[in-house]
């Protein structure tokens, strides 16, 4: 076989990343998450452009779990990042997020799941070199969503939930064998 100049592999990584940042502008567009969709996003912490409070680094030096739920503030796509403010432990926490350093999406409102290779400048690396730590929340979140703002009833679940591992239950089970991966499109 012919060697890949033109980087197939690297091309459908791109695009299927441009899937997330898309999902992320609709959010925006659409002043929060139609119906009961959410995601769960799961990027390296010390991926070069990542920035993280210190305390949430220190405590997942490799990988978190965020939720875009009920509750984020100043959300932003980017073209190469998104930004958002979640509550860890009830205290706002700005995140600066490569979209190159995701490493899971899921959307497990309608089971859909994306996984990605960890980028070539991550494999076989230490990445605590590569950490770039935010220096301080931003002040004063401003809800994203209309049921967040003042004067609505509409109670609201906890929006963001930091974990090494999301718990496996039958569900995320039953999700993850939809998980779209690169290996199912190559030839055998």
């Amino acid at each position: 076989m012919a060697q890949d100049l033109m980087k197939y592999e690297q091309m459908t990584q791109l695009a299927l990343r441009s899937v997330v940042r898309d999902a992320i502008r609709r959010v925006i567009r659409e002043d929060g998450l139609p119906g009961a969709h959410h995601f769960y996003i799961t990027f390296l912490t010390r991926f070069p452009g990542a920035e993280i409070d210190e305390t949430l680094a220190k405590k997942y030096p490799e990988e978190i779990t965020i939720v875009l739920e009920h509750q984020f503030w100043d959300l932003t796509a980017n073209t190469d990042d998104f930004e958002v403010t979640l509550k860890f432990g009830g205290v706002p926490k700005y995140l600066k997020v490569p979209y190159l350093a995701i490493t899971r999406f899921h959307d497990p409102s309608v089971g859909f799941a994306l996984q990605f290779e960890p980028p070539k400048e991550m494999q076989g690396q230490d990445p605590s070199p590569l950490a770039r730590i935010a220096p301080a929340a931003k002040p004063k979140p401003k809800p994203s969503r209309k049921a967040d703002r003042p004067g609505k009833d509409k109670k609201s679940k906890t929006a963001s939930k930091a974990k090494k591992t999301p718990e496996k239950t039958e569900e995320t089970v039953k999700d993850e064998e939809k998980v779209v991966s690169l290996d199912s499109f190559r030839k055998k």
